[in-house]
């Protein structure tokens, strides 16, 4: 009981000085890597994204690790209220790619804002390339399916 009432008087000292008040949320700061983590994690996850189109370092990490790397492909622009968002992605052959990054653009946007409180000003995205994997072009031939499994 004694250390709620030390932890009042602390708070209420400090807010009394205006350096923190427990209202005002202002001085949390998100890095842009965890804004990156969010919208990879969330583009990943919608259909007919093959993979994360990142660098060379981006790949390298992932062997070494062996975890997956959710900010590859990812670059963020965040403000103090706001967030400007790419995402670099490789496509599945068959795919109709507007639906895909239209599906990218709202569900990064939704993470986003959800988890974060930041407003997404954009989310562009840009495809660096078709998955053509054999295996998956010959299945889509033989069933006359315009679409990967």
């Amino acid at each position: 009981m004694e250390d709620n009432k030390e932890i009042n008087e602390v708070t209420n000292n400090v807010e009394n000085e205006g350096e923190v008040t427990l209202e005002n949320n202002s001085n949390i700061k998100i890095a842009d890597d965890v804004i990156a983590v969010i919208a990879g994690a969330a583009a990943s996850e919608v259909p007919g994204v093959s993979s994360m189109a990142g660098g060379f370092a981006g790949g390298i990490s992932e062997v070494f690790s062996g975890k997956k790397n959710f900010a590859k492909g990812i670059k963020v622009e965040a403000g103090e209220k706001e967030t400007r968002i790419d995402v670099n992605i490789i496509v599945e052959y068959g795919v109709r790619i507007p639906d895909v990054a239209f599906e990218i653009q709202n569900r990064v946007k939704k993470a986003v804002e959800s988890m974060t409180g930041l407003k997404v000003l954009d989310v562009n995205v840009h495809v660096q390339g078709v998955n053509t994997d054999a295996n998956n072009v010959e299945e889509m031939k033989q069933d006359g399916s315009n679409k990967p499994e």
